[in-house]
C-alpha cells in the first residue's frame, strides 16, 4: 500500500501538529537558532518534533506555486539524477528531496519543487517523469 496524503482542517487535529509546524517555521525564519530553541518556543518536546517533522507540512492556499512530487524509482545509478535533470528542464526550483531506502530495488522519493507559472505544467512534468527509464511511477500530491 502506497503513501496517502490528506488535506485536513487543522482545527480538528491534536495541538501537537500545529506546534510542530510552529517549530519548523521558527527554524526556517531563523527566529530560533536550534531545534532545542524552536521546540522550547513552540512548547513541545524534542521527541514530538522529531516524531512528526518529516510527516507534517503546512499547506499554503495563497497561490504559492509549490508542488510535492512522489515517485517510485528503480535502484539504479542515474535515475534520480535524470528526474532532477527533467525538473530543471521545466524550470522547476527544487526545494527538498527525500528518498527512502530501496525495498525490492525500488525507492520512494518525495521532491518538493517551486514551479514556474504555466498552465498545465504539472501534467506535463508527470507525463515526462513517468516516461523516464527507471521511473516506476510519478504523481503530484
Amino acid at each position: 500500500m502506497g503513501v496517502k496524503y490528506y488535506l485536513i482542517d487543522s482545527s480538528i487535529l491534536p495541538e501537537v501538529y500545529s506546534k510542530v509546524i510552529k517549530a519548523k517555521n521558527l527554524l526556517l525564519s531563523q527566529e530560533a537558532k536550534s531545534v532545542s530553541e524552536a521546540v522550547r518556543m513552540a512548547e513541545i518536546s524534542r521527541s514530538a518534533y522529531y516524531k512528526y517533522k518529516d510527516s507534517i507540512f503546512e499547506y499554503n492556499a495563497q497561490g504559492e506555486e509549490t508542488a510535492s512530487i512522489h515517485a517510485r524509482l528503480e535502484d539504479n545509478a542515474g535515475v534520480l539524477s535524470s528526474v532532477v535533470g527533467e525538473l530543471y528542464q521545466f524550470g522547476a526550483n527544487i526545494l527538498s528531496v527525500n528518498q527512502s531506502e530501496p525495498v525490492n530495488s525500488v525507492a520512494n522519493v518525495s521532491i518538493t519543487v517551486r514551479l514556474p507559472e504555466k498552465e498545465g505544467i504539472s501534467d506535463e512534468i508527470i507525463k515526462k517523469l513517468s516516461s523516464l527509464n527507471g521511473v516506476k511511477s510519478a504523481n503530484i500530491i
